[in-house]
């Protein structure tokens, strides 16, 4: 009697399994994120042709009148030319005030000019043994507000080639205060700037704030 034995059949080994697909939660997270980015990058060329968010220009305060000094005022030897040439109603019209012209704001803040002199600054000075003009600069603050005096803006010329001249720093002359105007009260600086000797015409632009236009004095300094 023959046994036959048939042998158990070996473990079979199938084809490989593919790895799972990508959940897809994750798939739709980054595509929500690259849609967002899109639209980012869309909304701000748009922006950039359109010109929407271009910043606009603080409003300025403009001059609506002058008061003019009285007749024989120019102190310290200035020369009033305010009956030679008709005061500018505006400024930023391309004319000057005269040097003695009180300047009003629509704010109700009144600058003028006055005290002119002449001199040379000291050895310690900056610039030293400089020639210049010494004059008083007045901040009349007739508004609600506080004028900030340290934001008061001062540039001078002189000759007819309008040359520019230096701020002097010398003993009384410190520059602007570090301090401020209160409503219904007035602020005097010294002031003083480069003059050479043989030069009698001068131009002072003065603003009292950041905000306001710059108030264009000149005139003849003996």
């Amino acid at each position: 009697m023959s046994q036959q034995f048939t042998p158990p059949p070996m473990p079979g080994y199938g084809p490989p399994v593919a790895p799972p697909p990508p959940k897809g939660p994750r798939t739709a997270l980054i595509a929500t994120a690259a849609a967002v980015v899109a639209a980012v990058i869309a909304s701000a060329v748009t922006a950039g042709v359109s010109g929407d968010s271009e910043a606009k220009p603080a409003p300025t305060v403009t001059v609506t009148k002058t008061a003019p000094a009285a007749e024989g005022e120019g102190e310290g030897g200035a020369e009033s030319d305010a009956g030679s040439e008709p005061a500018a109603e505006e400024a930023g019209s391309g004319d000057a005030y005269s040097l003695t012209d009180t300047v009003a704001y629509e704010n109700d803040v009144e600058v003028s000019l006055s005290g002119f002199g002449r001199g040379v600054s000291s050895d310690y000075a900056a610039p030293e043994n400089t020639p210049y003009v010494k004059f008083t600069i007045k901040v009349v603050n007739n508004s609600d507000a506080t004028v900030d005096a340290n934001q008061m803006t001062v540039n001078c010329a002189y000759g007819d080639e309008g040359k520019e001249g230096e701020a002097i720093y010398d003993d009384g002359l410190d520059g602007l205060p570090d301090t401020r105007i209160l409503a219904g009260r007035s602020l005097s600086v010294p002031w003083a700037c480069e003059l050479p000797k043989k030069e009698i015409f001068l131009q002072v632009e003065v603003s009292p704030d950041w905000e306001s236009e710059e108030s264009i004095f000149a005139g003849d300094v003996k």
